[in-house]
């Protein structure tokens, strides 16, 4: 083929979208890459090679979509903007080992288009410049649906990635933190100006890399009680673990029985959920919940 620049450049970009007269939607939260050095050193980090399947979230007018397209053996990107069909079809039309699914990446099956797209493929990862209004849900969701995949590469927003990769005593520590970190081992990979962006956001972004794990650092009861009472423990961050479990637990437990299960697990109910470790709050849920589920 002729060559043309790349789609993640200033005036390739501009180009295509005076083209399609296209409008961004900010509920969208659209930000389109313009340098494509970001975008290899993103495929660097990711591991991403020729015997390569990739996930791409939210694939826009297709920057990062290519140069996944030029490393990996096959991409699929799941777009839930209707307007950028066409114009994927366009800048894309060179490559064929892309698929588009015009679907929201949390109403898909996700194992089922894996063995439908990466049959002869073990090596698989996801790859996505995520938007910031919908990061959190999107990262729980790849996470807890376990996927036979490598790892997650994110371009989020760099407030967000500090929080996920927070340890215990760290103001930006949470829930996120602890839940990610118990699904991923978690690298923060690269920093990313505004100016890489059109248009540029207000913020800068980070990328990380999670590394899945084979097994969870800790063994917990029941995982979604797990994720539920590590929320718990940082729903009033000024609130004492005790006081959080009390409110937690107000129609299910007494005061007295909350206190005693603190108690037996030795940890002081007048710290806070920010100086919990993971282990901690593995040893606490299992405990409350040998209570709770024969109650």
């Amino acid at each position: 083929m002729s060559f043309k620049k790349y789609i993640a450049s200033p005036t390739r970009t501009k180009e295509i979208l005076s083209t399609y007269e296209f409008v961004f939607k900010k509920s969208l939260g659209q930000n389109f890459i313009i340098d494509a050095n970001v975008l290899k050193n993103m495929i660097h980090y990711a591991n991403i090679h020729e015997h390569s399947g990739v996930i791409e979230v939210g694939p826009g007018i297709g920057a990062l979509t290519e140069q996944l397209a030029i490393h990996a053996k096959k991409v699929v990107a799941y777009e839930v903007d209707q307007r950028l069909l066409p114009i994927l079809q366009d800048t894309l039309q060179a490559y064929n080992n892309i698929h588009i699914i015009h679907q929201d990446i949390l109403q898909a099956n996700l194992h089922a288009d894996i063995k439908v797209h990466f049959s002869n493929i073990e090596d698989i990862h996801i790859v996505a410049n995520l938007p910031y209004y919908i990061t959190s849900p999107i990262m729980m969701s790849l996470l807890q649906a376990k996927l036979p995949v490598k790892n997650m590469t994110m371009m989020l927003q760099k407030e967000v990635a500090e929080r996920i990769i927070a340890h215990p005593n760290n103001k930006d520590y949470g829930s996120l933190s602890v839940i990610v970190q118990y699904f991923s081992d978690v690298e923060k990979v690269m920093q990313i100006s505004p100016h890489v962006f059109l248009p540029q956001p207000k913020v800068d972004s980070s990328i990380l890399k999670l590394t899945l794990r084979n097994e969870p650092p800790v063994q917990v009861s029941n995982e979604s009680y797990f994720f539920s009472f590590v929320r718990a423990c940082f729903a009033n961050r000024r609130k004492t673990l005790r006081n959080n479990l009390r409110s937690y637990f107000k129609k299910l437990l007494t005061k007295t029985t909350i206190d005693h299960i603190l108690k037996t697990t030795g940890i002081d109910g007048q710290r806070r959920g920010e100086s919990l470790t993971i282990n901690d709050f593995a040893q606490l849920a299992n405990a409350f919940y040998a209570v709770t589920k024969t109650s």
